[in-house]
Formats: structure tokens, C-alpha cells, sequence
């Protein structure tokens, strides 16, 4: 790994694709994932495994908003983040407001994307607003760029129009490479099966043209058409990227992970495997022309999206590096790929799985699987010696739902049908989710947080009244589609523990170097029970120092790991469960920060918060 410093400029990833703007300091985070290719790793070694302990509360602010995912960054002395209807930028050191926008609709969730300008274009920051629009703000004023699009907002719903309309929310900032942002989107998975399309695109950062577009579901005569039935293809909705993408700005690839086609749980109307949906892909960022994809989930009726950012990575083989991408899934498999040919690089091979005989649905006879590693979570379940029995009183009840129900397990990827209620893990929440990696190069580390919990459905019919058709839908015991393995109430599984865990993974020889318990459940401590973990959403991010920070837990904790054990350094309890991504930065005070939402989930049933909260060593003199 070389070390190249230009000035202020250190470049921990150098070699790797994850060239920065000129001017970037080392102590700026300036993406969601801190580089391009979404490493998530700070240079910074201020806080270190030998006194993170002492880490105190240097300031909270108050977004506002109870739909907290965000992600702060922190450019050249100013931190820009979202929450609810509003665009903030704030004196990082402080969390005093400098400006702020409100858009009067929500703005992307997750952040927003910074683009350092050119030819003669000020600095701006880019956020989803509404049903389907992009917005540009001036990045030191806080004011709208009216040359931008039209008065400041690009329609993103235009260009992905077939025949019907639907619609399209930008809830993740776009990928910046060069001039031109990258988004993906969100356009709905469930019913009905018709909207618009997922379709990945390029925009002229200065002046929001459409540069390029390309087709997650494929049109008529283009390659990949011929994994949808007949015409199924045809105003197809879902196949989106709506989670994150990242970028190798050495070789100019954007790198993109697609999620399910519509509808999420039946497929009789999409025969095949269906292509983009549940892929990585690898697009030329300046064309958008198709590298490579490889297809992770075929025919997808699990809502097993693609959900994490591809993590840019370097693997040692044979004495040489191999610039290579990570992509954590729902299933909990950990998959690297070559980034410039997508070839596996721990092998990959197809497994036959359980298969539907539910009328209509054809689910296709096998699934990839990487050889190295394993999967990282729970994938099977024997109720005889798996069910939860730590406390007599959630044992029972976990009993007692399994036998009324008449659940049953065949393993991963087992379709739900008429007879008795499928219990399968991972459940659409994983295994892994949108959490994703954080990679620590100088130790061939890679971390992530994973679900032990599982999902569980059946399939009922029903028939139009218009035309006398019977198609079919996804329940529970609880109604609804998505239901999970657990007492509601409590959120607290019926599997036996560990719930959640943290897991470091060796990428260098595709093997787990630790896994931990992540989080508790304090009535389970106060009776003498061990940590059992619990369910998470909310990624980790990695120091050069050795010290691995991560929220994400449904008890409220925010902890602080050692890389190389997993041995818990740190904790304190927040206002709110921390179910976003922190981040760090040096301070123009001279002191290191991190920063994290304290949001809360309503897919987690975690109690909801608005604050955003910094923690730093005691200032000198303290």
C-alpha cells in the first residue's frame, strides 16, 4: 500500500481507485463514505484504543426530524446534513446553524452529495426532494442555483416514464465522479407490478442535462430483455438502485447494487430471472456504458435487494494487490469481486434451493453462493434445539407462535406457500442491509453488523372481481407482508441467540477474523443473562488508530470496538437508538470528532429521535 501526501493531503487508499478532489484535508469527511469508494476509513489517530474511553459529549443539535438516517459531512470547516424537510450546514465544532434550506418536502434522508465546482461553478450540495426531484444548493450560502435544472431542480421522474406513471423518491444523495452526479432511486417494490423505472443516470453537475441512462430493466431488443417472459419487462417497476452507489475515480467506474423487481413476494407476471434486478453492476461513470453485473438473486420473491454501497477494496494474492469490490447482502453473504472484471475472487457457484408450488410462480432452480466466506448470519433453523429458551415467559411465547402457526423451515431461499407459515433467515432486513461495510486497509479488515433474525410468511389467494383472475399475496400472523421471526412487543427474537453481531472479515484470505455480540436487551441483562446482541441497522466506519465505531443497536448504545479483537472499548447511551452511519473529523480546533444521528427506526419499532450528536476527548484544560 503506498502513502502519497500532496501538502495537508494524505491518501490512506492510495493505489485503490479513490482519488480525492484536489484540497481535501485528511481530516474532512467529505462523502457519506468518507471516499469515493465508500471505504468509510479515517485517517485520524487523535482517538485511539488507549483512551477512546474517555470520549465525552461535545454538542447535540436538534434536526427537527424523526426520519433520521443521515450521514453528516464535514468539507473544508463546514458540516452539511439532512433532516426532514431541511438542508443544514453547521460550524462543526460547535453545531452552530450557518444556513439552512427548506425545501417544504422531504429531502433525501441519508445526506446529501458535495460537488467542489468548476468553470467558474461555486461549490454545491445536492439532496432529493419530494416525489422525484434533485435539488442544488449553493454550498456556502445555502441558497438555491436557479441555473440549475429549471430555477434549481432537476425532474428525475421524466426520463424513466414508460406508459404509466408512479413514483420515484431520491432518498440516497447522489455518487459524484468528475462533473456528474449518479442517482439511482427509489420507485416503489410492491403492488402494483407497473410504474416507472429504476433506470441509473448521469447528470451534468453544472447545469442538470441528462448525460446518460441505463435501462436496470431492459427495453425491447436490448440484452438482458430475454430474462423477462414474454413482455413482462413493460413499464416494470422496483429493479432500482435505491441504496447508495460508489465510484473507482481512477478507472472511471460507478458501481451500483439493484434491488427487486415488482412485486417483491410474487412473480408469476416476470417468468425468468430478470435482469438487473439484484445485481452488481459496473457502469462506465462517464457513459454509462455496462462493464460487467453479476446477478446475486435470481428471480427475486424474498425482497432480497441488494441494499449495502459496494465497497471498494484490495486483496493480496500471489504477492500482488487486486483492486477488487465488496458487496454485503440480505442473505448475509459477503461477496468480492474483481472490480475491473467481475470475477469472483473466492469463487462463486450456483446451489440448487427449494423451489415453489404455489399456481403461477416460477422460481428459478438455484442461487450463487460464494465459496469464501461463509455466510456471515444465521441461514438455518431447527426448531427442536434453535428455538429462543433463555426466559420461560418469551420461550413460550416463542413456542406457542411456532406451533399455532404450524411453521415450518427448508432453508435459505424457501418460497412461501399455501400450507403452514415459512420461517426462513435471514429476514428482509438480514443478515446485512444498507449498514454495509467499513474497510480498514493497513489490516485487510473489512466490518459489518448483521441480523440473526429471521422472516416469517405465507402466501393467500385472491381473485379479482373484474376479472376473475386468482393471483396470490404475502400474510402473517400478524397480517402484513413483512414480518419478522420475534415478539413485535419487545422486538426480541424467537431464535436463539446471538441476535446481532458484529463480524470482522480477513479479505485477504475470504475467512472471519472475530465476530461479537452487538447490543443488548437490559431486562435480559438484569436477569444475569450475557449479551445476546439485538437486531441493528446503522453501518460502522474504521480508524487508522484501530478503533471501530458503531451504533445501530435497538438500545439506544453507541460503542466503540477494537479492530483487531472486536473487544468493546467504549459506549454511552443516546437519546434515541443511533440507526445511521457515524462519521469523524478533526476539528479546525485541533480535537477529533464523531458524530452520530440519534434517529431511531420504524422498521426496527425503535423509538424515533432528532438529534445528532458529537462526542471528543476532554479539550485541553478540562
Amino acid at each position: 500500500m503506498k502513502l502519497k501526501m500532496a501538502g495537508a493531503l494524505l491518501l490512506i487508499a492510495g493505489g485503490t481507485g479513490l482519488s480525492a478532489p484536489a484540497g481535501r484535508g485528511d481530516g474532512d469527511w467529505p462523502a457519506f463514505g468518507r471516499d469515493p469508494g465508500a471505504q468509510r476509513f479515517s485517517p485520524l489517530t487523535q482517538i485511539t484504543t488507549g483512551n477512546v474511553s474517555a470520549l465525552q459529549q461535545a454538542w447535540t443539535f436538534d434536526s427537527g426530524s424523526l426520519d433520521l438516517q443521515v450521514t453528516p459531512l464535514v468539507i473544508d470547516g463546514m458540516m452539511y446534513l439532512t433532516g426532514g424537510s431541511n438542508v443544514f450546514a453547521l460550524e462543526p465544532e460547535t453545531a452552530k446553524q450557518i444556513w439552512r434550506y427548506d425545501a417544504k418536502d422531504a429531502v433525501s434522508r441519508r445526506g446529501v452529495a458535495y460537488w467542489r465546482g468548476s468553470a467558474g461553478a461555486a461549490p454545491r450540495v445536492y439532496s432529493g426532494v419530494g416525489d422525484g426531484r434533485m435539488l442544488a444548493l449553493d454550498a456556502r450560502t445555502g441558497a438555491v442555483v436557479t441555473d440549475f435544472g429549471v430555477q434549481g431542480f432537476v425532474d428525475l421522474k421524466q426520463s424513466v416514464r414508460g406508459d404509466v406513471d408512479g413514483s420515484f423518491r431520491l432518498i440516497t444523495p447522489p455518487a459524484v465522479y468528475k462533473d456528474i452526479l449518479i442517482t439511482g432511486g427509489s420507485n416503489g417494490e410492491l403492488e402494483p407490478s407497473t410504474g416507472l423505472y429504476g433506470d441509473i443516470r448521469g447528470w451534468d453537475a453544472r447545469n442538470g442535462k441528462l448525460l446518460w441512462s441505463f435501462h436496470t430493466v431492459p427495453r425491447a431488443g436490448e440484452p438482458g430483455v430475454e430474462t423477462w417472459n414474454g413482455e413482462s419487462w413493460k413499464n416494470r417497476s422496483g429493479t432500482n438502485a435505491w441504496s447508495y452507489l460508489t465510484v473507482d475515480v481512477d478507472r472511471g467506474l460507478v458501481f451500483a447494487p439493484t434491488g427487486s423487481p415488482t412485486s417483491d413476494f410474487y412473480g408469476a407476471d416476470r417468468k425468468g430471472k430478470n435482469l438487473y434486478a439484484n445485481c452488481l453492476i459496473a457502469l462506465d461513470a462517464a457513459t454509462g456504458t455496462l462493464r460487467w453485473f453479476q446477478q446475486l438473486v435470481h428471480h427475486d420473491i424474498w425482497d432480497w435487494d441488494l441494499p449495502a454501497a459496494p465497497t471498494l477494496i484490495e486483496v493480496s494474492r500471489n504477492g500482488r494487490r487486486i483492486p477488487a469490490v465488496a458487496e454485503i447482502t440480505k442473505m448475509s453473504t459477503l461477496f468480492i469481486f474483481d472490480r475491473v472484471t467481475g470475477e469472483p475472487l473466492f469463487g462463486m457457484e450456483e446451489r440448487p434451493v427449494p423451489q415453489s408450488d404455489l399456481p403461477g410462480e416460477a422460481t428459478w432452480p438455484t442461487q450463487p453462493f460464494p465459496l469464501q466466506p461463509p455466510p456471515l448470519s444465521r441461514t438455518t433453523f431447527d426448531p427442536s434445539k434453535d428455538l429462543y429458551a433463555l426466559t420461560a415467559d418469551h420461550a413460550a411465547y416463542c413456542r406457542d407462535l411456532w406451533d399455532k402457526n404450524k411453521m415450518f423451515t427448508r432453508g435459505m431461499f424457501t418460497p412461501p406457500g399455501l400450507d403452514g407459515t415459512m420461517v426462513m433467515f435471514p429476514s428482509t432486513l438480514g443478515g446485512g442491509n444498507w449498514s454495509g461495510l467499513s474497510y480498514d486497509p493497513g489490516r485487510g479488515l473489512v466490518f459489518t453488523n448483521i441480523m440473526n433474525l429471521g422472516q416469517v410468511a405465507r402466501m393467500i389467494g385472491r381473485t379479482d372481481p373484474a376479472t376473475g383472475a386468482v393471483t396470490y399475496t404475502r400474510t402473517s400472523p400478524w397480517g402484513g407482508a413483512y414480518a419478522r421471526f420475534w415478539d413485535p412487543q419487545t422486538r426480541m427474537p424467537c431464535s436463539a441467540p446471538p441476535f446481532g453481531e458484529l463480524v470482522a472479515v480477513d479479505v485477504n484470505r475470504g475467512a472471519i477474523r472475530w465476530r461479537v455480540p452487538l447490543g443488548e436487551f437490559d431486562d435480559l441483562t438484569a436477569r444475569g443473562v450475557p449479551k445476546t446482541g439485538t437486531p441493528n441497522i446503522g453501518g460502522a466506519i474504521a480508524t487508522a488508530s484501530g478503533v471501530v465505531f458503531i451504533g445501530g443497536t435497538i438500545d439506544r448504545r453507541f460503542r466503540a470496538f477494537d479492530a483487531a479483537t472486536g473487544r468493546t472499548l467504549w459506549e454511552t447511551t443516546l437519546e434515541a437508538s443511533g440507526h445511521a452511519t457515524p462519521m469523524t473529523f478533526m476539528g479546525r480546533d485541533g480535537r477529533q470528532y464523531v458524530v452520530i444521528a440519534a434517529s431511531g427506526d420504524g422498521l426496527l419499532r425503535s423509538p424515533a429521535g432528532s438529534k445528532v450528536v458529537a462526542f471528543a476527548l476532554p479539550a485541553a484544560g478540562r
